[in-house]
């Protein structure tokens, strides 16, 4: 290595042992280190321990004679990046190296980019002083130092990314990417190649190489939103994963061997969904390892002024803290509105209002009309009785599709879901009507 690696461009130091080692990483900085398991006075692991201790960014390799997925997955644990058995070909030393090149090129883009989102819209943070966000912000900071596998429930709209990226910036990982993938939002015949990647002509369209999201993700935190929507195909190759640590590109014999934490989130009722068979009861038990409900924003009303100045000032970058950018008849009108689209509906409106209001405060009267006519109407469902909640949530469903003539996406626009959901309950209660 010491004669070969120079030729193919790389700077080698050379230590005999675990000790050596440690006093060279104490001195210079490196950018990969390839180390034994078995050595006198320090073992692999305790050196690779010490190198993330000194430098974060220094990648480590294990080179060991003991070829058992135990020994690799067991140094992986301990941040390294990847693992060759003895006697290793340069050929495949050189593949490796080129693979660490490749992360660090893609962990300082993430890098770079995420300081230029910081600049332009400001730190992504939870915005809220009720009760149920001062727990959100507790279960957070309890799980976020671990590598624990996190689910997040809640609405659609609650902020379930937000509160992942939160989770993420609070880890160990926080130097590493954050990568999000919504499950619902590819086609079933991709969601595996983007996932996992795949090889050069494994299928058709396949034209050359592609690197899956948890190789990007390597080092990181990967984020699955509307995991309710994954395959039951794709269901079994993430346990397999979150079991191994494996994954395999399509196309690929070989499995490889990534550090991702991987946090989940979901609208769905997963329960439910085992029990329908639409979900893996063993993938349920192994993502919700901790559970964290986000509270819908009808539950943290007292939260609406002050999320609605911070979202103010992101659409007015030039607003100044002092500012007053919400007149008190606006304050009123968006803490008496029930909001079934949580944060996500309030960010809609308040950008419809600052697109009204040229200068000053917004005001009442800048706010859309069908939000000031739905709040004036106030609820239009009446319910008959003490009936079960999926036949409450029908009932609503029903009057909603009635009021609209039928026409599903304003439907689904008034009840705060997407229009996948609507179209999911309706083919439930179908189902549920055909079997009785």
């Amino acid at each position: 290595m010491s004669l070969e690696l120079p030729r193919m461009g790389h700077e080698v130091t050379v230590c005999p042992d675990g000790v050596t080692a440690v006093a060279a990483l104490e001195k210079n900085t490196y950018d990969c280190l390839l180390v034994d398991l078995d050595m006198p006075g320090l073992t692999g692991i305790e050196v690779i321990a010490r190198a993330k201790e000194l430098n974060p960014d220094t990648e480590a390799v294990v080179l060991t004679g003991k070829s058992s997925v135990e020994t690799a997955i067991a140094a992986l644990r301990h941040g390294a990046f990847d693992y060759l058995t003895k006697p290793c070909k340069l050929v495949e030393l050189d593949a490796l190296l080129a693979r660490v090149a490749d992360k660090r090129e893609l962990t300082n883009k993430y890098r770079a980019v995420k300081r230029q989102l910081e600049r332009l819209e400001g730190k992504s943070e939870l915005v809220g002083d009720s009760p149920r966000m001062e727990q959100l912000r507790r279960l957070i900071a309890k799980v976020a130092p671990t590598n624990s596998t996190a689910l997040l429930l809640g609405e659609t709209g609650t902020g379930k990314e937000l509160a992942a990226r939160s989770i993420h910036d609070q880890s160990l990982r926080v130097d590493m990417p954050f990568v999000a993938i919504n499950c619902g939002a590819l086609p079933e015949s991709l969601i595996e190649s983007e996932l996992f990647g795949h090889r050069r002509g494994a299928f058709t369209g396949a034209d050359e190489h592609r690197v899956g999201l948890f190789e990007v993700a390597n080092g990181g935190t990967l984020f699955l939103d509307e995991i309710g929507e994954l395959p039951k195909a794709m269901q079994a190759k993430l346990l397999r994963f979150l079991e191994s640590g494996e994954i395999r590109r399509v196309g690929e014999n070989q499995s490889l061997i990534v550090d991702v934490r991987v946090v989940c989130a979901t609208h769905r009722n997963l329960e439910e969904m085992v029990a329908h068979g639409d979900f893996r009861e063993d993938l349920m038990f192994r993502i919700n390892t901790f559970e964290i409900h986000l509270p819908p924003l009808r539950e943290r009303l007292e939260d609406v002024p002050k999320l609605a100045r911070h979202l103010l000032t992101r659409f007015r970058r030039a607003a100044k803290p002092s500012d007053e950018l919400v007149a008190a008849d606006a304050i009123k009108a968006l803490e008496s509105h029930c909001w079934p689209g949580n944060v996500r509906e309030l960010a809609n409106v308040l950008e419809h209002a600052a697109i009204l209001c040229d200068e000053g405060p917004i005001r009442a009267e800048h706010l859309p009309s069908r939000f000031l006519q739905r709040r004036l109407q106030g609820p239009q469902f009446k319910l008959v009785g003490v009936l079960p909640l999926r036949e409450i949530e029908m009932q609503v469903i029903q009057q909603v599709l009635e009021k609209h003539g039928g026409n599903k996406p304003k439907a689904a626009e008034e009840l705060g879901i997407s229009l996948k959901t609507l179209y999911n309950k309706l083919n439930q209660v179908n189902q549920l009507e055909q079997s009785a």
